[in-house]
């Protein structure tokens, strides 16, 4: 797996499919690299459970809604990372930005559209999560693709079906899996480390198909 240098070079040649918005609400989140040694490591949080919150306790990337202050998309990224684990990407370098991707389709109007923006922190700052995230934590990206981190996340929304995940911490907490799980996929895949295709076998037990 390469270092941040090789990924932001890869990044800097790719060129991700964005979409038109128009009335749609919108998103951002950070995908936040650091050296560590001789390999990149990711900043994943665990988001608080909260009554009511369609996130609570999901793995993700720091970020949040658009909110009117913010004048564009990575402004959004910027503030969100900072307000949720004190973490300042101002005077980090941007790598480059992944595709766009929908998030809760059937929302009236359109689903919400969230951007991704990648970044290298130089000099990692301590994390410091607020009240809507219950941890942060770096992960090496290497150990995305170990083939026993490859699992499958039950949900209670697919009525105990199953979707890609990798288990970066603990079984029972740490399944990345959905739309972090897709930009997971954009970013590795853009720098020729795709994670495995699984999306295919997801799809067929969604439909009740064979398994």
């Amino acid at each position: 797996m390469p270092r941040v240098s090789d990924i932001g070079s890869r990044l800097a040649a790719y060129e991700p499919v964005l979409v038109e918005v128009g009335a749609r609400r919108r998103a951002s989140v950070a995908v936040v690299l650091r050296d560590r040694g001789a390999e990149a490591e990711l900043l994943f949080i665990e988001r608080a459970r909260r009554e009511g919150d369609p996130w609570s306790g999901h793995m993700a990337f720091p970020g949040g809604r658009r909110e009117p202050e913010d004048r564009n998309g990575r402004a959004a990224a910027e503030r969100e990372t900072f307000e949720e684990v004190g973490v300042s990407l101002g005077g980090s370098r941007c790598l480059g930005r992944l595709d766009d991707l929908e998030g809760r389709p059937t929302t009236p109007g359109g689903g919400l559209v969230v951007s991704a923006y990648v970044y290298h922190l130089a000099e990692p700052s301590a994390l410091l999560p607020n009240c809507e995230v219950e941890a942060a934590f770096w992960f090496p990206v290497a150990s995305l693709l170990e083939p026993e981190r490859q699992t499958m996340y039950p949900h209670a929304k697919y009525d105990g079906k199953h979707l890609p995940g990798i288990l970066v911490g603990r079984l029972d907490r740490h399944i990345v899996w959905g739309l972090t799980y897709r930009f997971l996929d954009v970013l590795l895949s853009a720098v020729g480390s795709p994670l495995p295709d699984r999306w295919l076998a997801a799809s067929r037990r969604s439909r009740g198909g064979s398994r």
